[in-house]
């Protein structure tokens, strides 16, 4: 009867081998959810570059502006003429600005429409041959900056980012 008992408890079974084997894999899950858990909890504590008050979008007080994450001011997109001497051609731009205060954020949709007049009437006067390749695009950038950057009193335009820039 010792020899029956012994042939039951004694090698593993199919059955076992399948048990251990489940339990291993669930212990490895329960450790990849707590080092997930752990690496959330860490970027949680770090502060953010950003208040979290900022994030989302959200429409700003006057129509064709919208308030991006941060202090970013998209300006809606528009066509422009611009000069060439092969005939008829066009820029289809949209531009966002990194403003450096609430103050500015604001100022900025309180003067939208000099902001824009400001950017369609410095375009216009661009060639195609102008606006084609890097260098023209970063003295367009430069010049706008400055140009809008003199409507402000409030606070001051530091970047630009076309975020749409088409030439046909």
């Amino acid at each position: 009867m010792a020899e029956k008992d012994f042939q039951q408890d004694g090698p593993v079974s199919g059955k076992n081998s399948k048990n251990l084997i489940l339990i291993g894999v669930l212990g490895l899950l329960l450790l990849a959810a707590i080092g997930v858990a752990a690496y959330m909890m860490g970027r949680a504590s770090t502060p953010a570059a950003e208040p979290p008050s900022e994030v989302g979008t959200e429409t700003a007080p006057n129509a064709g502006t919208k308030v991006l994450s941060g202090l970013m001011v998209e300006i809606e997109p528009f066509i422009v003429n611009i000069l060439d001497v092969e005939g008829t051609r066009y820029l289809k731009a949209a531009i966002t600005l990194e403003v450096d205060s609430e103050l500015a954020m604001k100022e900025a949709g309180e003067r939208m429409p000099q902001i824009r007049d400001a950017i369609l009437l410095l375009m216009s006067n661009k060639t195609f041959s102008e606006m084609s390749d890097l260098q023209g695009k970063l003295q367009l950038r430069a010049e706008l900056l400055s140009r809008i950057n003199s409507f402000f009193r409030k606070g001051k335009v530091q970047k630009i980012y076309f975020t749409e820039f088409v030439v046909q």
